[in-house]
């Protein structure tokens, strides 16, 4: 992601919420016994559990893929799961992680690892899978939301799987204790560690839901998107994985990124924020008798009012993902062009109404991170025309924040011989047209869902609507499946290609395939993305 837009520290993660904010506007196996004789009972290897049918779906809820990272397991790699007895119960949803109450999340609780699965009733074996990564700036969300139900993907014939990964100062976290704790173990990216542990989770057990191990897909949307860049560049997520999908992702420099240990882009270390943290809650030194009292204090003191709208002023004492040298290697766009990176089949795009956090006052403002294209840019976004200075503002920062970024690993990836699908998400649902300029950070995951509650701030349902939902998801389900978006009865996406530079454009008539209609404003970002690729190099 470019940054250069964007002078506030941490202030880029914010546009995370909004997707949460729109879903709700919108709103191997062979550890596994062999299956119950009753449809909704599955083992794994911690035990049985049952789920719940509904319309010819089963989904089990609420189960547990690690050890509640409480008391001596708070900021530890994720523990395996404790074992049970008797059948567990799943058919609700367990806590969703450590975040302040609101809607966007479920009872939160540090007591949060679970996941859950969506699976067809009648099915044999090895479906194709399904993993959900959710967004919210890495500070809220949760995998309760209505809006992640995954039952319509298992009526496509798919096991879909969610889950919760740790938030905020309990999922991010340096401390030179911990470090000396940890000794040569994963150090403070937990949040990420959980997403491994949920990925092991699934080689593990997914076959007793009918679930193929080795044809495992990766889902995320903005947090959840950038986590997938973060697969696909990690050594630890070799394997765990054969296809991968980015919903508003970016996945280009992380510029407000820091070091576990030393500080970078101006930031100071996470061990550094994690001794400053310690200090305001009144703890003072670096060894383990701190670190005894920071795992004491109570979760609403870790927490200490984190959200997105307040991480710029937490800058000091939240560091957010960090490279730690193991499980985060690197800046995403080095290690793409490197070859660096698990070559497999990827789904990327962004919306045309996506998330900006400039903070511009004016065009000159706007355009002067454009150097001596700064001309150019004015005339590739047609500011003289633009009507609005809160919309070029935003259509800016979104193409150097999602847009160009997403396009930079499209074109980085396929020269390499891997197949890329780009896609635009441009489709506004009928009753809100006359609300939102264009699609908005977020705004296409109900349609990936095929969700039938989308609009429960009482914007109303249409035909059209539905139609483009059914499609968007059978894409996607298509890709899941073959590896290949593509199917009968469906507008043909092409794979990208820089000399083509074609992408599926999600319109409000009907998916159609076409030349990047931004072509030459993105070149221009391209060019900034290029000069901080020599700069790293």
């Amino acid at each position: 992601m470019h940054f250069r837009l964007h002078p506030s520290p941490l202030g880029w993660i914010l546009c995370s919420l909004a997707a949460v904010a729109s879903q709700i506007l919108f709103s191997t196996a062979a550890m596994a016994d062999a299956k119950d004789s009753k449809s909704d009972i599955v083992s794994i290897h911690t035990g049985r559990i049952q789920g719940s049918v509904d319309a010819g779906v089963i989904s089990f809820k609420g189960i547990p893929f690690a050890a509640p990272p409480v008391g001596n397991l708070r900021w530890r790699p994720p523990q395996p799961a404790a074992k049970w007895s008797g059948i567990r119960k799943a058919t609700e949803f367990g806590h969703d992680c450590m975040q302040l109450p609101s809607i966007f999340s479920n009872s939160p609780s540090e007591d949060c690892l679970y996941a859950n699965v969506w699976a067809p009733e009648q099915h044999g074996p090895n479906l194709p899978v399904m993993v959900w990564i959710y967004g919210g700036a890495w500070v809220v969300g949760g995998s309760s939301l209505p809006a992640f139900d995954g039952s319509e993907f298992a009526r496509k014939g798919i096991v879909f799987v969610s889950f919760n990964y740790r938030l905020g100062r309990f999922g991010y976290f340096g401390f030179p204790a911990l470090t000396q704790e940890g000794k040569n173990g994963l150090l403070g990216n937990y949040g990420y560690m959980d997403l491994i542990a949920a990925l092991k989770w699934v080689q593990r057990n997914i076959a007793a839901f009918g679930g193929n191990p080795h044809q495992v897909t990766i889902i995320g949307q903005s947090a959840g998107g950038f986590a997938v860049h973060m697969l696909m560049t990690s050594p630890l997520a070799k394997g765990l994985f054969q296809r991968a999908m980015v919903e508003s992702g970016g996945g280009g420099f992380m510029h407000n990124c820091t070091g576990l240990r030393a500080g970078m882009n101006g930031r100071l270390s996470a061990e550094q924020m994690g001794v400053n943290f310690a200090k305001s809650k009144g703890i003072d030194g670096v060894d383990h008798a701190a670190l005894d009292k920071l795992r004491a204090l109570p979760p609403d003191a870790v927490l200490d009012g984190l959200t997105a709208t307040n991480i710029d002023a937490a800058n000091s004492t939240y560091a957010g993902p960090m490279i730690d040298g193991k499980l985060v290697v690197g800046q995403p766009p080095v290690l793409y062009r490197q070859g660096k990176y698990q070559h497999v089949p990827m789904v990327l795009g962004a919306n045309n109404g996506d998330a900006s956090v400039s903070r511009a006052t004016s065009e000159k403002e706007l355009f002067a991170s454009f150097g001596n294209n700064a001309k150019a840019a004015e005339k590739a976004y047609d500011a003289a025309n633009s009507g609005s200075f809160p919309l070029l503002r935003n259509a800016v920062g979104a193409d150097a924040l999602f847009v160009g970024p997403e396009r930079f690993v499209a074109q980085t990836l396929s020269s390499q011989g891997d197949p890329v699908w780009e896609y635009r998400f441009s489709y506004v649902p009928d009753a809100a047209r006359t609300m939102l300029p264009g699609a908005p950070h977020g705004g296409e995951t109900p349609f990936v869902f095929d969700s039938k509650t989308w609009f429960i701030a009482g914007l109303k349902l249409t035909a059209e609507d539905e139609k483009m939902a059914r499609a968007m998801s059978t894409y996607w389900a298509n890709f899941a499946k073959t590896g290949n978006p593509n199917g009968a009865g469906l507008p043909d996406w092409p794979s990208y290609a820089a000399s083509t530079d074609m992408l599926m454009d999600f319109t409000e008539n009907r998916p159609t395939a076409k030349t990047d209609p931004w072509k030459e404003r993105l070149d221009l970002t391209e060019e900034l993305e290029a000069q901080d690729l020599k700069a790293e190099n």
